[in-house]
């Protein structure tokens, strides 16, 4: 689908969803809604469709606060959101929805802390998608550093 984009070098990593490219800025403008489109009409089901740069992927993993304070990799998770929410979405979260789990959100990411696991949390990309009126896909900080390994060449 990605190749028929326009895209160069498609590829995917660990079958969730993650696809690696190279496309124009105009191209990769339309692919959100030109993809969600595609994998609807294909799998007969939505998903959120969230693009990032190998550069905007680099910052994601440079401004972690959890990583910064010396929080176990292992814990660490980022949701990728479609657009920044506004501040008064953000300030309608509930930042004791889950203990021990804890969020930040930077920009057009929810970095999570969850001690428990992702499996155990009620920190959901519904719970966000909700809340922040837009929507999200949530990766573990192993799959996005090694996301970023692959952009890097």
């Amino acid at each position: 689908m990605f190749s028929k984009a326009g895209c160069d070098d498609a590829r995917t990593y660990i079958q969730s969803g993650n696809v690696i490219f190279c496309a124009t800025p105009k191209i990769a403008a339309r692919l959100p809604e030109l993809m969600a489109g595609q994998i609807a009409k294909r799998f007969g089901f939505t998903a959120p469709v969230v693009l990032r740069t190998a550069e905007q992927i680099g910052a994601v993993i440079r401004n972690n606060p959890y990583l910064k304070a010396g929080v176990a990799e292992a814990e660490l998770h980022v949701m990728f959101l479609a657009r920044a929410p506004v501040a008064r979405n953000i300030a309608e979260l509930n930042p004791d929805r889950s203990p021990p789990d804890t969020f930040t959100v930077l920009g057009q990411e929810v970095y999570l802390r969850l001690p428990n696991g992702a499996g155990k949390t009620k920190l959901t990309a519904q719970y966000f998608d909700s809340k922040l009126a837009t929507i999200g896909t949530q990766r573990n900080w192993r799959t996005v550093n090694r996301l970023f390994e692959l952009m890097q060449g």
